[in-house]
């Protein structure tokens, strides 16, 4: 399939990974095009040219980093149900930002999705790293957060704690939310809940791999089976794996080809370095059992698309891999259509985990956002 362009339309390039020419090269002319421009805007433009040089450097410190190794101080925020949850913050560094900046101009929030942990984000974490003022979290019962009661591992109580988090530890600066899978379905969530954020304290959205309504999960888990047996059959796979989890666990813990063989089918759409793969299943594997269980029911019944449209009110990129087998492009391209000057990356032939399997793509359209995004604080 060809890719499509951030503005929806076919663009007929081939597919290219995180460190092809044809993606370096738009780099270096976007940059030329900038510098150009800021011969005659002056300021303003001189400073986003030197934001976006040091962007640049800093592509491939991701694959430099052991993943998952980058760490700030751990701050715990508390939620309103009293479960913990696990943060860090990354701070602006004015040396790194850019030119004559002392404060950023606005806080990023990354949300994750289902069984991973915030640590998904370290292609992302390793580019922006003191260019913006960045917050990551592990969603409750992930990570290092503390467990939520089965009854609170819901889409909505995610949305509340995503609000907490913006309350504690987000509230200097205008806020952009980047959210992959359930993080993405959280951030509707909150639209659904806040509407009136959107538009006023958070300036920009970014939706990567994710979904809003309508999510099969009998395809996605039991693919072979035919459609109309596959969502019940799946309810009753996954009743019956809460009543066993441990000895699932157990199972599962033991690893071997096919654990890896299933991390790569669900997480990649092509073949990755092999440190992608063990980083991928470290977080998939340490997601207890009894987790997946419980957040089963409110990913099965997601019904949020009708929220989502508030969020036209500010920048939005989508971000998608073409091979993408849990939230499939077809998500990708309806939330596009529903929200309003969104911007959609279809990336040709990555699976799931496309900011890890394509960082340079998604790095390079989450660039797109955050530059949208000050503008619009600096033009308001």
């Amino acid at each position: 399939m060809t890719p499509r362009t951030p503005s929806g339309r076919s663009s007929g390039r081939p597919a290219s990974g995180p460190g092809s020419e044809h993606w370096q090269r738009n780099l270096v002319l976007g940059i030329a095009g900038a510098a150009a421009g800021a011969a005659v805007a002056g300021g303003a433009a001189a400073a986003e040219v030197a934001r976006r040089r040091r962007v640049v450097s800093k592509r491939g410190a991701g694959d430099v980093a052991v993943p998952g190794s980058l760490r700030s101080p751990a701050l715990t925020v508390v939620a309103d149900d009293g479960v913990p949850l696990h943060v860090e913050v990354d701070e602006f560094e004015p040396s790194e930002g850019a030119a004559g900046r002392s404060e950023p101009p606005l806080t990023v929030v990354w949300v994750h999705g289902y069984a991973l942990t915030s640590d998904c984000w370290h292609f992302q974490r390793a580019a922006y790293r003191g260019l913006v003022r960045s917050v990551f979290y592990d969603q409750r019962s992930h990570g290092r957060s503390g467990r939520s009661s089965p009854e609170n591992a819901t889409i909505e109580q995610c949305a509340h704690d995503l609000l907490t988090v913006l309350d504690e530890v987000a509230t200097g600066t205008p806020v952009v939310l980047v959210g992959h899978s359930m993080g993405g379905m959280t951030i509707a969530a909150l639209a659904e809940e806040h509407p009136e954020l959107f538009g006023t304290r958070i300036v920009g959205v970014g939706l990567v791999a994710t979904a809003a309504d309508k999510l099969d999960m009998g395809r996605m888990f039991l693919p072979a089976v035919p459609a109309r047996l596959g969502g019940e059959l799946t309810r009753r796979v996954m009743r019956g794996v809460g009543a066993g989890h441990k000895a699932v666990d157990l199972v599962r813990d033991l690893g071997g080809t096919l654990s890896e063989q299933t991390a790569k089918y669900f997480a990649f759409g092509r073949d990755v370095p092999r440190a992608y793969l063990d980083f991928a299943w470290s977080m998939l594997s340490t997601t207890p059992t009894r987790v997946l269980v419980d957040f089963f029911p409110s990913l099965d019944g997601l019904d949020k698309l009708h929220a989502v449209e508030v969020m036209g009110h500010v920048p939005v990129s989508i971000v998608c891999g073409t091979k993408d087998r849990l939230t499939k492009i077809s998500h990708s391209r309806t939330l596009h259509a529903r929200i309003s000057g969104s911007r959609l990356l279809e990336v040709a032939g990555a699976g799931h985990l496309v900011m890890i399997e394509s960082h340079g793509q998604v790095n390079a359209e989450i660039d797109q956002l955050l530059a949208a995004a000050t503008e619009t604080v600096e033009g308001a």
